[in-house]
């Protein structure tokens, strides 16, 4: 795998320590030298773009990908696309992340591993062991 892509809205928009621990399971993603990006439906403006866009400026994320600026949503397959693109990686080699299972399903089926984020020690465990990353996050 080459790449994580994270959803935003019920994933990463939690209370502070719940944003740090994904931070810092993040940052371990990236040791391993694995890109990562965002990937929300949110618009390309407003309060929310600009907490999503934080991520990026602050180097938690490599990139991220706004529904409102790309011009397409997820489920769609150019939305991925787009955000495989941003870090330069091959649909196959990408990993996502999301709370809504028709956005899993649907990256399942064009070729990603698909992580269904029900609550976070779940989704640490999965990412850990397919990224193959040890430590309490």
């Amino acid at each position: 795998m080459q790449a994580l892509i994270i959803d935003y809205a019920g994933v990463l928009d939690l209370d502070p320590e719940e944003r740090q621990r994904w931070s810092n399971l993040i940052q371990a993603v990236k040791q391993q030298g694995i890109s990562t990006a965002i990937l929300s439906n949110a618009s390309g403006e407003g309060e929310e773009a600009e907490q999503i866009r934080e991520w990026e400026f602050r180097g938690d994320v490599d990139a991220v990908v706004l529904s409102g600026e790309a011009g397409v949503e997820k489920p769609d397959r150019a939305a991925f696309q787009a955000a495989a693109d941003a870090v330069a990686a091959p649909l196959a080699e990408c990993v996502v992340i999301d709370d809504d299972i028709f956005n899993v399903r649907a990256a399942v089926e064009f070729g990603m591993v698909g992580i269904l984020h029900t609550a976070f020690e779940r989704t640490a465990v999965e990412i850990q062991s397919l990224f193959d990353i040890e430590g309490e996050f």
